[in-house]
């Protein structure tokens, strides 16, 4: 018996051996046969690098694996959140630029009318300003490449111009006078980008400031603009976020906390993979007895909606406009060796009173971008009442009212989309940008007699001076739209105010641009009404938890960014 089991405990393994061996030699003979090798990937590995692998091993055609990736990485994304994306290498620069608070160039600002390149400014201390070179000179050639009249693309031209600081670029000018046409040797710098566009006082006692993005050097900034109007007696500010679509959280948060008292939520973030981070107030803030309003609009997004929900949810002042766009989710960048990232979605944040603002997404879904446009059709850029309101978000601030979250912030105070001044002929020119081009052109024409002038004021008296109505109104008319009298004076105080606004511009930037456009900005006339009536000594301070480490989080821009109009590109 002992022996008939040693036997089987020999001839067992030596059995299994055979047929193993057998196995063997058939799978490579069908091998050889068909010329295919199978496929078995099993559950727990990796499906999608063996899908790859297998593709490049075995396709039909050599295949550039690099292409394939690249392609599938952002399908991959399609079906997760609207705003976890990822950035080519050969974008991300671009990408991160207006964030990062600079960039490599020359240092000016053009427009490309005719397919000529037109400086309209360069910028104080940079490279052309340096070399001499002036607001109303045409470049004509860069390096050895003719640029002047050959039909480039404007894109292509801010490649030629921006390079890596330190390079050197050669630059053909053609200037008004001047015969032939003047070299410049160029190195290229480090060009700084604001993302405070514009900080004055729009009326005795009231600030004004305007934040278009929240990048790294947006505190800062905002703190500069804050001492200079505090200097000039301001007493109340207004906050303008219209069309400011989001950025770093930090930049949102600090300049919260320059509003709030000791101890007071500003926002908290949370996810699967992250633990509740809250963010607190320290008293330490310029502005925590000053009255403050906030402006938001559509395009108001992500950062922005979570420093109007800081100052909403705590009663600290007022929001007004229109519902924000409705950004809720945290990215963090990842970058990958050959200078590309992802930016995925880690976490939620949370506005004060706990509510959450993101506006609803299907995944994968294409109907997320349309919801500004649905949004207008509606009518609920006209009337409040056309906003749909979910009564099961519905949150209490401390002073008890009411805030909706699950789609962007609701003002406090609606502001419906200014059609006054509207008209026919108006919608004729505005929507062949005839005031642009009018603008842009008699300021070109004109540099000589509109120099000197260096104030908004000093830009309207002399303007309306020359007529530039009538101007405006011939050149129109030339340009296919007749002139109609009624329609005209019911929108003279719109056309003309842009036409002043945007010439001053051209000569002054953004110092000429915004105290005129201003005074035709509904919804900031009607900021400065409200403000008025704010009661400084009717901030308090509220005791909440002493405030934990910080950890900074990048908000970033929708795949579907909404851009405002350019005057021109800067490079």
């Amino acid at each position: 018996m002992e022996y008939n089991n040693r036997r089987k405990d020999i001839l067992y393994p030596l059995a299994i051996a055979a047929v193993l061996a057998i196995g063997l030699f058939l799978g490579f003979s069908l091998k050889k046969q068909s010329g295919r090798t199978s496929l078995t990937v099993y559950p727990k590995t990796d499906k999608l690098s063996s899908v790859l692998n297998f593709i490049e091993d075995q396709y039909v055609d050599t295949v550039a694996m690099e292409v394939l990736v690249e392609s599938a990485i952002p399908t991959l994304l399609k079906n997760l959140d609207p705003h976890s994306v990822y950035i080519p290498a050969s974008d991300l620069k671009a990408v991160n630029e207006p964030l990062d608070g600079g960039f490599d160039g020359i240092g000016v600002t053009f427009n490309m009318p005719n397919d000529t390149i037109v400086v309209v400014t360069t910028i104080p201390g940079g490279p052309s300003e340096r070399v001499g070179i002036m607001p109303g000179d045409r470049i004509v050639s860069i390096d050895d490449s003719l640029v002047a009249g050959v039909n480039i693309p404007q894109d292509d031209i801010v490649k030629m111009l921006k390079g890596h600081n330190g390079t050197k670029v050669k630059l053909g000018i053609g200037r008004s006078g001047v015969p032939d046409a003047i070299y410049f040797d160029l190195i290229r710098d480090k060009i700084p980008i604001y993302s405070i566009d514009i900080s004055f006082m729009v009326e005795p006692g009231i600030g004004y400031i305007k934040i278009s993005r929240f990048a790294r050097t947006t505190y800062t900034e905002f703190i500069t603009a804050v001492e200079k109007l505090q200097k000039q007696g301001m007493e109340r500010i207004v906050i303008d976020l219209r069309g400011n679509n989001g950025g770093y959280l930090d930049a949102a948060t600090n300049i919260a906390n320059e509003f709030l008292p000791e101890g007071k939520l500003i926002v908290y973030t949370q996810g699967k993979a992250r633990a509740r981070q809250n963010v607190y107030s320290n008293a330490k803030g310029r502005c925590v007895n000053t009255p403050v309003a906030v402006l938001i609009d559509e395009f108001s997004a992500s950062a922005s909606e979570i420093l109007a929900g800081a100052i909403q949810d705590n009663d600290r002042g007022e929001v007004i406009g229109r519902r924000s766009f409705g950004k809720g989710l945290v990215q963090e960048q990842v970058l990958f060796s050959d200078g590309s990232a992802l930016r995925l979605t880690i976490a939620r944040y949370y506005t004060p009173t706990g509510r959450s603002i993101q506006k609803p997404y299907d995944l994968g879904s294409e109907d997320y971008y349309h919801d500004i446009s649905n949004r207008f059709l509606h009518g609920e850029f006209q009337e409040k009442d056309s906003i749909r309101l979910d009564d099961s978000l519905k949150y209490t601030t401390p002073k008890g009212r009411t805030v909706y979250g699950g789609g962007g912030i609701m003002p406090d105070h609606f502001i419906p989309l200014d059609t006054t001044g509207t008209s026919p002929y108006f919608n004729l020119v505005a929507r062949r940008n005839l005031i642009f081009r009018f603008a842009f052109q008699y300021s070109d024409r004109n540099r000589k007699s509109l120099s000197p002038l260096k104030t908004p004021t000093d830009f309207t008296g002399y303007l309306r001076g020359v007529n530039i109505m009538e101007q405006f109104i011939s050149f129109a008319d030339k340009q296919g739209v007749k002139p109609n009298r009624s329609q005209i004076n019911t929108s003279k105080l719109i056309i003309e105010t842009q036409l002043i606004a945007y010439i001053a511009r051209n000569i002054i930037d953004d110092e000429g641009f915004y105290p005129i456009i201003t005074q035709i900005d509904n919804t900031l006339l009607k900021a400065i009404e409200i403000i008025k009536q704010e009661d400084s000594e009717s901030i308090t301070a509220m005791v909440t938890p002493l405030k934990p480490s910080m950890r900074v989080f990048y908000l970033s821009h929708s795949r579907s960014q909404v851009t405002k109009d350019l005057v021109a590109d800067m490079v």
